[in-house]
């Protein structure tokens, strides 16, 4: 073969690697899409929700009240959530080893946890609601308006911590599209109880912004008792053997748990990170922070297709694992973060090109607009690497490297991404834009240091 050839078949091989591989795009794709239309829904919920409330007489102090009780229930929900991710790697890598009584163990476990966490908190909530609404809140109408809400975001966590597990088992076993039934089930009921409880419609008592902590308390068991009521089928209640044995197993429940805190952490910690950025940008300006949180909130949407492609990469790398074919997995991680990056690139670019079109989708607010199109721009430019940091995060995560990934999270963003946040944007007064710069630092640093971990498969001698 002479030199020519030799350089046009390296450049074919290039190529081929460059684009996902048919087969295992298929097998990613049927599993991720139906986390990203469930991820989606809640989205559209949220949005929605906030819209009905927000057209209420006292629109603004239903919203103020609203805003900090979310604030406050998100804390905990994002805090216990990763339950999920816990019995989603445990189920996963069972499900690879054939082992189905452990799956239907992990799912019992998981739920038995659930309600061990969600009733304890559920208490702790209904009697504590007014105070953390007054404790949050320097106007004594706000709270008082946000406690019955407060109330019901609490009661509503038992089932939410449930269908958090059962999350986590279908995705698991590769199942994701009851998740997202149960999710279209859970919009649906929540809108039609926001329209019969917060206006008062069809003769239900108008209670306001109280009625949409009922309808999430309402839509919230409806969701679980469409996922409870699948798992009675022959095809998961006989194979998996659910409800045997329903009891309490410690070695599961420390396998779910040295998944999940670690995660916990993690989950916080970025939440307060970012509240931490936008106190930073505040320094500089009211709005610049304004810009910052209509560009964070653009951000979050498109989010969206990373962390349901990091779902599928989770379940395919924990049951490769189970297994025992460890190249099986790293090639899964790898295939899926290949998919994420174009999938992000695109987005990226139509940050990058048009960005006064997706912002004016947000907000009609020109100054703002103006302010917060060059930030777009950096973040368009930093996610085309993010999508792929994340999907390398959870398949580490599938793989038990938690700890790892939460190591990773804490340095990149709270000793990289804050401080240099607060260099160029406060001590340099470089303004906002320039200390939105530290979003592809921070970016490019947490794709390296997963992907390096990643790839050195040191990761094969992880036990659960």
């Amino acid at each position: 073969m002479n030199p020519l050839e030799l350089r046009v078949g390296s450049c074919f091989l290039f190529m081929i690697k460059l684009f996902p591989n048919k087969n295992l795009l298929k097998e990613i794709m049927d599993i991720a899409i139906p986390v990203i239309g469930g991820l989606a829904t809640q989205l559209m919920l949220s949005i929605i929700d906030t819209a009905m409330v927000g057209r209420l007489e006292n629109a603004q102090i239903a919203l103020a009240a609203q805003g900090i009780a979310l604030l406050a229930s998100w804390t905990l929900t994002s805090f216990f959530s990763s339950i999920s991710t816990g019995t989603h790697v445990v189920v996963a890598r069972k499900q690879g080893e054939g082992n189905y009584r452990g799956v239907g163990n992990a799912l019992n476990n998981s739920i038995i946890l659930s309600l061990i966490l969600g009733i304890s908190f559920a208490v702790f909530g209904y009697l504590l609601a007014g105070s953390i609404m007054n404790f949050f809140s320097k106007d004594a109408t706000v709270a008082q308006e946000g406690t019955g809400y407060m109330i019901f975001r609490f009661l509503s966590l038992p089932f939410f911590l449930m269908v958090v597990s059962y999350r986590g088992f279908f995705y698991g076993i590769g199942h994701s599209r009851m998740v997202l039934i149960s999710a279209i089930v859970t919009m649906i009921i929540h809108i039609v109880s926001n329209f019969l409880f917060i206006f008062g419609n069809l003769g239900f008592p108008k209670l306001g912004l109280t009625g949409a902590g009922v309808s999430s308390f309402i839509s919230l068991i409806a969701g679980w008792l469409v996922l409870f009521s699948v798992t009675f089928l022959p095809s998961y209640r006989i194979t998996y053997e659910l409800f045997h044995n329903f009891k309490l197993n410690k070695q599961v429940i420390q396998q779910i748990l040295k998944i999940s805190a670690p995660i916990s952490i993690q989950n916080v910690l970025i939440l307060l990170g970012f509240l931490v950025f936008i106190s930073i940008v505040g320094i500089i300006g009211t709005i610049a922070q304004a810009a910052s949180q209509v560009v964070i909130s653009t951000l979050f949407i498109s989010f969206i297709f990373s962390f349901g492609l990091g779902a599928a990469a989770q379940t395919l790398v924990g049951q490769s694992i189970g297994k025992g074919n460890f190249s099986r997995a790293q090639l899964y991680g790898f295939e899926t973060a290949k998919i994420g990056t174009y999938m992000t690139l695109f987005i990226g670019v139509l940050f990058i090109a048009f960005p006064s079109d997706i912002l004016s989708l947000i907000t009609n607010d020109k100054t703002i607009i103006i302010t917060a199109k060059p930030l777009l721009q950096i973040a368009g430019l930093s996610q085309i690497l993010y999508g792929a940091g994340i999907i390398l995060a959870h398949s580490l995560q599938a793989a038990g490297a938690t700890i790892y990934v939460m190591i990773v999270e804490i340095l990149t963003h709270w000793f990289v991404f804050l401080p240099l946040t607060y260099i160029y944007g406060v001590i340099l007064h470089g303004g906002v834009t320039a200390a939105w710069w530290a979003l592809p630092i921070y970016v490019l640093m947490f794709l390296a240091l997963n992907y390096l971990k990643f790839h050195s498969k040191s990761w094969v001698k992880i036990k659960l």
